[in-house]
């Protein structure tokens, strides 16, 4: 708790993404990644082997683009800085853990972005959602955009915030849930489809909440009805083991890998 608190007091993090919560979920999570690191390593490294076949694809060997970079814990950071000029880092917060790795690569850059397109409607800046990838995911000389299991997190805040408010958001009302998740997924996938870039694509589907005797309780589709076609590989994630979130009952995410998703 007490480190917990040290990151949330010495992060550098814009006023909306601490007023937002976007801070303290990327503590949590981080806490989270700590806590479950055995849970968590298969699933890290099936991301990383769907990343290292994309790097390997590419044919422009300028600019890598890793959006929802996190912690850097599913980015095999070393591959993408050997083969590009340039890698861009970008997620809404930049935590300790991933400043202090990128230390060891001169050619590796931090930038702090919305993916959502949804913090200036839900701070009152904007009327509606806004989505749009950072401009350096369209330069010419970027061959690889990585969207690292970032897919299913963006809608995330939105709709918690959405369904708690007794205001609408713009057009958005706390009835419109399920079809704001689902616009923000869509919106997600129609950028990374317009751009010329090769595209990866990890990301959760759904998720499953079991008992120790393998009796399902719950499933929920993380991507609002949103099909992505066939993956090239598929694995589940372990995202809260036994005794996590309760004694008998533990979540896992059924995880798909593209490693040329417009293809």
């Amino acid at each position: 708790m007490l480190l917990d608190l040290l990151h949330l007091l010495t992060t550098p993090a814009p006023s909306a993404q601490r007023r937002l919560g976007y801070l303290r979920d990327s503590i949590w999570l981080m806490s989270r990644a700590r806590r479950c690191r055995r849970a968590w390593a298969p699933h890290l490294e099936a991301s990383r082997a769907v990343m290292r076949a994309a790097i390997a694809g590419a044919e422009r060997r300028d600019t890598a683009v890793v959006l929802g970079s996190g912690l850097l814990l599913d980015v095999p950071l070393a591959d993408l800085t050997g083969a590009f000029r340039r890698v861009v880092l970008v997620d809404a917060v930049h935590l300790a853990p991933a400043r202090r790795a990128i230390r060891a690569f001169a050619n590796v850059e931090m930038l702090t972005a919305d993916l959502s397109g949804a913090m200036a409607l839900m701070t009152g800046g904007a009327r509606d959602l806004d989505p749009r990838l950072p401009p350096v995911c369209a330069e010419p000389g970027t061959g690889l955009v990585i969207s690292a299991n970032l897919l299913s997190q963006l809608p995330i805040r939105p709709v918690d915030r959405l369904e708690a408010s007794r205001r609408p958001l713009g057009a958005w009302t706390r009835e419109d849930g399920d079809a704001f998740g689902r616009r923000i997924v869509e919106a997600h996938l129609a950028a990374l489809a317009a751009l010329t870039a090769r595209v990866c694509l990890v990301t959760d589907l759904d998720e499953t909440e079991e008992d120790r005797q393998g009796r399902v309780h719950a499933r929920h589709d993380l991507l609002y009805g949103v099909r992505l076609g066939t993956p090239d590989r598929t694995w589940t994630w372990e995202l809260a083991p036994f005794g996590e979130t309760a004694r008998n009952r533990r979540l896992t995410h059924r995880v798909a890998g593209f490693a040329d998703w417009r293809r």
